[in-house]
């Protein structure tokens, strides 16, 4: 007789869209993790609509899309989707033509300008904050003297920190944290959980929601975000979160597992929470 271990696994691999977080989930920094091409693989041998949805804003589509190809993984750029990307279309609906003062990576910077964003240091209407290895003393004055003026703070991600080959760094929330605390406004955060980010998400699928699952390593971003969009969770513990931190939040994925290789019944069988 089928386990219920078995049926809930296969619960999970009947669905027809999969949204993928990519730091801790996909790659450490410039390290594919294990699994991580078995899961890609079978994927598209399922002809399984998916979405790598990630929550850094350092590079667009197209660099995350040559990042995978040199390790070893040949993905459409299409199936990129970046907080820099949802950031650009919310201000883009909020206020055409608006400026902003924009401390982050190309990657952010490019796609606020493919929307008709434009760079602006002296009177933005915005300040617009996300991961970058620019980062400095200076551009955390000018940032605090333009919100103290009237412009409005923005933040990619709410993440706090963010996995590396070399250990936990600081993520978009810790570098903007400086200047909501010197100003005493507090950003708005574009990326996961919000759920204009899921929601585009699930129309780039071309999916329901009943029909999605949201795939991560993070109890406050990626998995909060799967809940409160209504679409079946998955943690996988390859990334920020270990499972004893899981009992510090309210809530719960419906699955746990020790990485996406396990979908595709690589290495180990997979641990699932029900």
């Amino acid at each position: 007789m089928e386990s219920q271990k078995e049926k809930t696994i296969e619960e999970l691999k009947e669905k027809k869209g999969y949204i993928c977080d990519m730091d801790g989930v996909i790659y450490h920094g410039d390290i594919l993790l294990p699994g991580v091409k078995e899961f890609v693989d079978w994927l598209m041998s399922n002809k399984k609509e998916f979405l790598f949805l990630t929550n850094a804003s350092e590079r667009s589509p197209l660099e995350l899309r040559q990042k995978l190809e040199r390790m070893g993984l040949d993905i459409p750029e299409e199936n990129f989707y970046t907080s820099a990307l949802a950031t650009a279309k919310f201000l883009s609906n909020q206020s055409p033509g608006c400026t902003a003062y924009i401390l982050g990576a190309p990657g952010l910077q490019n796609a606020l300008y493919n929307v008709g964003i434009m760079q602006n240091d002296i009177d933005p209407d915005y300040v617009v904050v996300g991961e970058t290895r620019t980062y400095t003393y200076d551009s955390i004055l000018r940032a605090t003297t333009h919100v103290m003026k009237g412009a409005r703070l923005i933040g990619t991600n709410p993440d706090i920190t963010g996995p590396s080959e070399d250990g936990i760094i600081p993520a978009c929330k810790a570098l903007i944290a400086p200047i909501e605390l010197a100003t005493g406004r507090q950003a708005y955060y574009v990326g996961k959980p919000n759920p204009l980010m899921m929601r585009t998400g699930l129309r780039m699928l071309g999916v329901h929601s009943d029909e999605a699952v949201m795939i991560g390593d993070r109890m406050d971003t990626d998995i909060i975000a799967g809940i409160e969009t209504g679409i079946d969770t998955v943690l996988v513990l390859s990334g920020v979160t270990q499972r004893k931190d899981i009992k510090k939040f309210p809530y719960r994925p419906k699955y746990i597992l020790r990485s996406v290789g396990n979908i595709a019944d690589y290495n180990d069988p997979p641990r699932i929470a029900i």
